[in-house]
């Protein structure tokens, strides 16, 4: 999932988001996530990009082998092809790291960022790259009416000064092991694992648990917002200016809900 313009449904693999929309954009292949080996045998002198989540959203907060991003890393160099990394969700401090790609030391070609931008209170989107991608567009040659709006400049740049000054990348990854470890202390017949980086939560269920929306719905009745996603994971992204406090709080009602209903 990479959003809901009619190019990028085009190559989207759940048919909800492309139903009604079309004709698609070609010249996409989907791949099977993590796998390196499914990239080398797709990879050819045609191939312009790889685009990836480093760690997926919609998909549950799930993340490839470890590993996996810096082979990719040196396979797309070898064959002189862009790597693109969506970051929306998961850049900006939601992992532990300003940008996920940090967990694993590579540099990417592109990463496209929006979301926690704005910190939540303007519509911002852009993409990061070096001058040699950059330089392809000269001035005037791509834009959009409200592309380069002053005061979603300004409050981007706002919110990147709140990230830095107030220490929320660091304290990201410090309260999210403590939420990580605190959920999986939880003794709930309901649960399968665990998973995640930083403040970016999956609680993947058991098919017997009768899927994650009543509990997500059981939650929201508590006063805390989840998000369930394919079915069967309860989604925690707390925002990043979180306490401890507040995770206790949370603590209490996860465990409430996972051990009655």
């Amino acid at each position: 999932f990479h959003g809901r313009t009619t190019t990028i449904v085009g190559f989207s693999s759940d048919e909800e988001y492309r139903f009604g929309f079309g004709p698609f954009t070609p010249g996409f292949k989907i791949l099977p996530y993590g796998d390196i080996e499914a990239v080398k045998a797709a990879m050819n002198p045609n191939v312009c990009a790889v685009m990836i989540e480093p760690i997926q959203g919609e998909a549950g907060i799930v993340a490839p082998p470890e590993g996996f991003l810096k082979e990719l890393r040196d396979l797309t160099t070898d064959n002189n092809c862009l790597l693109v990394l969506d970051e929306i969700q998961s850049g900006l401090g939601r992992t532990g790291k300003l940008f996920a790609y940090e967990h694993e030391g590579i540099w990417p070609d592109i990463v496209i960022i929006g979301k926690a931008l704005s910190g939540g209170m303007y519509p911002v989107s852009a993409i990061l790259a070096d001058n040699e991608v950059m330089g392809v567009f000269n001035p005037g040659e791509h834009g959009s009416t409200y592309g380069g709006n002053p005061l979603g400049a300004a409050v981007a740049r706002e919110a990147l000064k709140i990230l830095v000054e107030e220490n929320m990348i660091q304290r990201s990854a410090e309260l999210g092991a403590y939420f990580m470890e605190k959920i999986r202390a939880i003794k709930s017949d309901h649960v399968k694992l665990v998973r995640g980086k930083g403040l970016w939560i999956g609680i993947v269920l058991k098919d017997s648990a009768g899927g994650a929306r009543r509990f997500c719905e059981a939650l929201q009745e508590d006063g805390m917002l989840c998000k369930e996603t394919h079915e069967t994971v309860i989604r925690v992204a707390p925002p990043l200016s979180v306490t401890r406090d507040d995770i206790d709080w949370a603590v209490e009602r996860l465990d409430k809900v996972l051990t009655t209903l």
